[in-house]
């Protein structure tokens, strides 16, 4: 249930990537384009109309990402996301249909609506319905989704790009509403999550929640446990008094202040990777680099980058958030120094140069995909307290999209050529790599080690260590909560087997006043 709440990765992924491939098209540059005697087709595209189309749908998300939260609290989990198809469908639609650039640009922002709300609803609902064994697992599974939509955006793009008409573009943007019909069913069958009815108050659907989602009786005493945790850790919260966007940058005994400023951080580490030149702009950078079908070269890097992040998903509850989150920067550091020497320093007419080329994409695509693109939204979802949780992860994921939205906007300026814009073509990996360079120092001092811990206890983890003495102080924790377990577990059947022999008894004393 939980993996198929990543579904909605899909509808993130595919509409990032799909408009790379869309700008790129005969019939939407003539569309949406500008008279041009210069360019083969008769038509060509400004940076600044290039700049506000990719960059509006950035907008929208991050503006969705924030209103994500209060939805999430009022509304619940499990209902805001399937209001959140309803939203997606309409910036679909609009973006399909439109006779002319208002129209689309105005589509693309519903559109991010739509998925600004989805990155902070799913990684919200995964994170409070996974067990924390196989926590990673799971919500990494959303990064995938985001993946694998990439990936099917790309294959879409080659198979519609030669297509006469506005087809070769509507098809592309109109397979989304599939995505979204998709979510909005499945997410009709699937359960509310137990935290969200234990803060309004519902025990009794909170334990048949997580009997539902742990597939164990209503009355096992790893389900009353695990309930008994959630209530006394969020009374624990409502004591304090405080749920408020201000308490979430408060300083506390639970380093609330500390936990929200580095997952904001995180988020937008991880767009200062630069992966998302890629996603928006990899046909047009492959072009540039002199590289034949471009559009097929992005078919190959998305489909490993949509494979390696589940082997991501298989390895972090493993391998552990922080020294993934280390690793995985520092991969893509050394790899994007490559690119930019390599780009720099050779012709556009070296085949085995630019052999080169796509294969160190694919190995820092690689490195992304299976570290910092899922370990970041693990992260995330799991580092609050759950009465700030929902503000928590959408103040996050507003991170996330207006890094976004800032690196989209920026981008032509900084590699295309002609007036007004820094031509930096290639180079610009130089600037990547040194972002990367950044993200490995920041997951080194703020990231803790949380894998095989319950929510609750990654509170109590902020609250006694710190990130470099996480990993130490983390086997700590699951050392007492297995000791706690064996105990009630032991409890249990002491009782039972007293109520067995109780009842023995009563039947041996009936036998015998009989006779």
């Amino acid at each position: 249930m939980t993996v198929f709440a990543a579904f909605g990765g899909i509808l993130f992924g595919y509409d990032t990537g799909t408009i790379s491939g869309v700008i790129q098209m005969k019939d939407w540059i003539k569309t949406f384009g500008e008279p041009d005697s210069t360019a083969p087709t008769g038509y060509s595209v400004s940076t600044s109309r290039e700049s506000l189309v990719v960059s509006i749908l950035s907008a929208g998300t991050f503006i969705g990402a924030l209103a994500g939260a209060p939805a999430a609290d009022f509304l619940g989990r499990r209902i805001s996301i399937m209001l959140t198809c309803i939203v997606f469908c309409l910036g679909v639609a609009l973006q399909t249909g439109a006779p002319g650039l208002a129209t689309f640009v105005v589509g693309r922002f519903f559109a991010g609506l739509g998925v600004g709300f989805i990155s902070t609803l799913i990684p919200m609902y995964q994170s409070e319905c996974a067990p924390r064994q196989i926590r990673g697992a799971l919500v990494s599974c959303y990064q995938w989704a985001i993946a694998l939509g990439i990936f099917l955006a790309a294959v879409v793009n080659n198979a519609t790009k030669d297509r006469p008409g506005h087809s070769a573009w509507q098809i592309a943007i109109g397979l989304q509403l599939v995505w979204a019909l998709v979510l909005f069913v499945g997410m009709i069958f699937l359960p509310e999550t137990p935290r969200w009815l234990v803060m309004v108050d519902r025990p009794d659907r909170a334990i048949a929640s997580l009997s539902r989602l742990r597939s164990l009786p209503t009355y096992d005493p790893a389900v009353r446990a695990e309930i008994d945790d959630i209530v006394s850790a969020l009374e624990r919260e409502r004591k304090s008094g405080q749920n408020t966007y201000a308490y979430c940058f408060s300083k506390t005994d639970d380093r609330i202040a500390f936990r929200t400023l580095s997952s904001i951080a995180l988020q937008g580490w991880q767009q200062l990777t630069g992966i998302n030149f890629i996603s928006y702009y990899g046909v047009t950078f492959f072009t540039s680099a002199g590289i034949k079908n471009p559009f097929l070269i992005i078919v190959v890097v998305n489909a490993v980058e949509s494979a390696m992040t589940l082997v991501g998903a298989m390895v972090v509850d493993r391998f552990g958030r922080r020294s993934m989150l280390i690793w995985g920067a520092v991969s893509m550091c050394i790899c994007e120094f490559l690119i930019a020497i390599l780009g720099v320093t050779v012709s556009v007419d070296n085949l085995a140069a630019q052999r080169a080329l796509i294969a160190l994409v694919c190995i820092y695509v690689s490195s992304f995909a299976a570290t910092w693109g899922p370990v970041a939204w693990v992260v995330t979802g799991e580092i609050f307290p759950l009465n700030i949780r929902a503000k928590g992860i959408s103040m996050s994921a507003a991170s996330n999209w207006l890094w976004n939205w800032v690196l989209a906007f920026v981008t032509p300026y900084l590699v295309n050529t002609g007036r007004g814009n820094a031509a930096l073509g290639v180079k610009v990996f130089f600037v990547w790599g040194a972002t990367c360079a950044g993200c490995a120092t920041f997951a080194y001092f703020c990231i803790p080690e949380t894998k095989g811990l319950s929510l609750e206890q990654i509170d109590v983890l902020y609250r006694n260590s710190t990130p470099i003495a996480s990993v130490n102080y983390r086997l700590t924790l699951i050392a007492e909560a297995t000791d706690a377990l064996a105990r009630d577990v032991e409890s249990a059947e002491r009782e039972g087997s007293a109520e067995k022999d109780g009842g023995a008894c009563v039947i041996e004393e009936n036998v015998t006043g009989g006779l």
